[in-house]
Parts: structure tokens; sequence; C-alpha cells
């Protein structure tokens, strides 16, 4: 029997720092204000539906892993079957750490710290620079485990948290006039659609997935410390994300706030990069721009690395021929490469990928916090996750870029949907579908008396 060991207060705090740091990225720095700037006077509903998919999606994918004892994503699917809980494993890390999400690190990174400040026949050959320098020093940093909790928990956080603090700081208590002058209820009738959109838009940070990939990290990390017991790991897993993801909604909500009181010195920017370095400038002056250079890259990189990290420790535990290091040398390439295509392509892509990703993922968090009741039946497992399958493909199809989109096969699907299904305008239509597959199994296996197998079961028998 593992020896029980419980973690210190500083344990609790290094590895919440650790998983903060690798949350906190790109998208949660420039989304966020897109957002605010987009839902103007109705920034408090947005700013609720966001925290929904941005805050609460995220710490239920990490409570998911932990009510399972679940070492990984993989576990978690694994009662819908192996080859779909392979292929999910292996689509989310390719999203996270391969096509979308890494490589955007790199390129949030120089839009908004560098470009700005070179000419534009400079831009690619630049990027490319800095791009090899980007993922060079993500794969130095992730390339021993061992330190991976200090490099990113002790010394890059900090430094973040610091930051953020200080511009916070400025906005709200030194220049806080915008701040006082904006209504907390909505001034239309719009505050309904502000908070869809503030859950769509959430997506785009892309937690939830990456909820359900860190947690490899963080049971690696805890295992560091000693603590090898399932129950005792859980536990400790619960408590640092619900510590961890409270902090960032409280800085999402000062985000969405800055981004919606901005409209009162600017116009509506084209994204949240050139909006966040519109709103540096008028809090910070000239100083604001190293001030957003270093706040963006240290985001970033922390990002990078739980990100290539989890990706290669994932895949290294189901490829143990291949392992660790192999992988990460291979992410940190294939991320670089995408990063050299620019940001608008990598966003532009994400989308569909991210509208057939959320449903499934969303399905397999609930299917997980609701484990207690359910247990690991194959027959719920499966059931919702077929249903869910099809307003997941049509959302893919919806979401498809423009070259696609236009398609006869594509535009008829579409407009057939759009007709059809319900919710499926919003974006919503996979709640219909996954709510009927989780009770009606359950319902039919509890008429069935099925056994309920516990997670050691599924995991060492399916």
């Amino acid at each position: 029997m593992d020896k029980r060991i419980r973690l210190t207060r500083k344990q609790y705090i290094i590895t919440a720092s650790l998983l903060f740091g690798m949350f906190f990225g790109a998208g949660n720095l420039i989304f966020p204000i897109h957002l605010g700037q987009m839902a103007g006077a109705n920034w408090l509903p947005a700013a609720i539906g966001f925290l929904v998919s941005a805050i609460c999606l995220p710490l239920l994918s990490i409570l998911s892993i932990s009510m399972t004892e679940s070492n990984s994503m993989y576990d978690l699917a694994l009662p819908a079957g192996r080859i779909f809980a392979l292929a999910f494993l292996i689509l989310t890390h390719s999203s996270l750490g391969l096509l979308i999400a890494s490589p955007r690190t790199a390129t949030v990174t120089f839009s908004m710290g560098i470009q700005p400040f070179i000419p534009k026949a400079w831009t690619q050959m630049s990027l490319l620079i800095f791009s090899i320098l980007f993922f060079g020093a993500t794969l130095l940093l992730a390339y021993n485990q061992n330190k991976i909790t200090r490099n990113v928990g002790k010394i890059l956080n900090p430094i973040l948290v610091l930051l953020l603090a200080f511009l916070f700081f400025v906005a709200f208590f030194i220049k806080g006039n915008e701040m006082h002058s904006m209504p907390l209820l909505p001034t239309s009738g719009k505050g309904t659609g502000s908070l869809i959109n503030g859950f769509l838009q959430g997506y785009n940070t892309m937690d939830a997935l990456a909820g359900l990939g860190f947690g490899v990290t963080i049971v690696t990390a805890l295992k560091l410390f000693g603590q090898n017991n399932n129950d005792d790991r859980s536990k400790s897993v619960a408590k640092i994300g619900a510590l961890t993801m409270g902090f960032e909604a409280l800085i999402y909500v000062f985000l969405i706030a800055l981004g919606a009181s901005s409209l009162s010195y600017t116009k509506l920017s084209a994204d949240g990069g050139t909006a966040f370095t519109t709103i540096m400038q008028h809090y910070t002056g000239m100083a604001g721009a190293s001030i957003l250079a270093a706040l963006t890259l240290i985001a970033c990189l922390t990002t990078s690395i739980g990100l290539i990290t989890s990706l290669s420790q994932d895949w290294g535990r189901r490829f143990p021929r291949i392992g660790y290091h192999k992988f990460l040398i291979f992410a940190t390439i294939v991320s670089f490469s995408i990063a050299n295509f620019g940001l608008d392509q990598i966003i532009l892509y994400s989308s569909p990928i991210l509208s057939f990703l959320y449903p499934l993922a969303i399905a397999l968090i609930i299917l997980g916090i609701m484990n207690p009741l359910i247990g690991r039946r194959k027959l719920i497992y499966r059931s919702t996750i077929s249903l869910t399958m099809i307003p997941a493909i049509l959302d893919l199809i919806h979401n498809l870029p423009p070259v696609f989109a236009k398609m006869p096969l594509f535009s008829a699907i579409n407009s057939w949907a759009g007709a059809t299904i319900p919710l499926y305008s919003v974006g919503l239509d996979f709640l219909p579908f996954m709510l009927i597959g989780l009770l009606g199994s359950w319902a039919i296996s509890k008429f069935a008396k099925e056994p309920i197998p516990s997670s050691e079961d599924t995991i060492h028998n399916d």
C-alpha cells in the first residue's frame, strides 16, 4: 500500500503556480480584452458566460480527472472505448501542443511584442528568428521533467503575476476614471446574447481541453513530491485546481472590464492583441510597450512549456518505445513550423477543430464529475459520446473557413442543420444530444441493474 503523504502549504502554492502558469497564456490575455470591447456596456453578462466556459469547465475538467482517479485524459475517456480514448488523446494534444495553442503562444508574443517595432518587410524573417528562440527556450526549460515545477511555478509565473498586478493597480486605482462610469448591469436587451457570446468566446482559450491535458503534468509533479497514493493525489489535484482557477477568474474579470472601459478612449479593435497594446499605452505610456512585451512573453512561454510537456508526457506514456524526450523534440519542431504560418491563419483554422472537440470534452467532463452516481459504465459513456459526436461534426462544418464552407455539400449540410437542429445557430446544439444520451443510457443501465465498475477495473480490463 502506498504511503500516505500530505502536501505542505508551500507545495500546494508552488503546484498551483505551475498550473496557473501553464493555463495563462496567449488566449487568456487577448480574448477577455476583446470580449470586453465587443460587449461594451453588457460586459458583466459577457463575463459571466466567459467564466462558465473558461473557468468552470477547466475546473470541472481537473476535478473529473481527480474524481475518477485518472492519470490522464486517456484514462478518463477509456470507458467510451479504447479506440475513442486514443483518438481523443491524439486529437486533443495535437490541437493543444502541435497545431493551434502552442504555435499561437509564439505568434501572439511576436505580434504584440515585436511586430509593431519592425518594418513590414522584415516580418516573416523576424518571426522565423523569434520562433526559433522561443521554442528553443521552451525545449530547454521542459527537457528535464524534474525541473519543470521549479522553472514555471517558482520562477516564471511569479514574475507574470507581479506584472499583471502592476497593470491592474495602475488601471483600477491610479487611473481608474474610466472604471467609475462603467455600468454594472446591461443597458439594453442584449445581455443574454452577450452571455452566450461570452460562453462561446471562452472556447478560444482552449482551457477546458488544456485542463484534461495538464492533468498528467500535475499528477507527475505530485508524484515527484512523493504523493503516490491515488486517493490523496486526487484530493490534491482538486484543491490545486480550485486555487488556480479561482485566481484566474479574478484576472479574467479585470481583463474584461479593461476591455469594456477602453471604449471610452479608443474604438473597437480588430483583435485582442491590438486592443491590449492600446490599453497598455493609455495607462503606462511608452513604458507600456516593454511591460506588455515582458507580460506576453512570460505568459506565452509558460503555457508553451505546459502544452508541449503534457503532450510529451501523455504520448510518451501511451507509446513508451518513443518516450518523453523524442515526443518533446517532435512537438517543438512541429509547433515552430506551424507558428511561421502566422497568427491569422492559426485562428482561422482553429475554430472548426475547437467546435468539434469541445462538445466531446464537455461530455467527458460531465461523465467524470458524475462518477459517484454513474461510475464508469461503458453503456453510459458510449451512448453519451456517440450522440454528442453528431452535433460536434455539424459544428465543425458550421465553422469551416470560407474556402471549404462554400462547397455544395458542406453548405447544404449547414443549411439543413440550421433549420432543423435546436440551438444550432448559437453553437449549443450539443446540449440536447448530450443530455438525451446521458439520461437515456443512465435510465437503461438502472433498469438493467448494470454493475458499476471502478476506475481501476476500467483502466486494467478495457
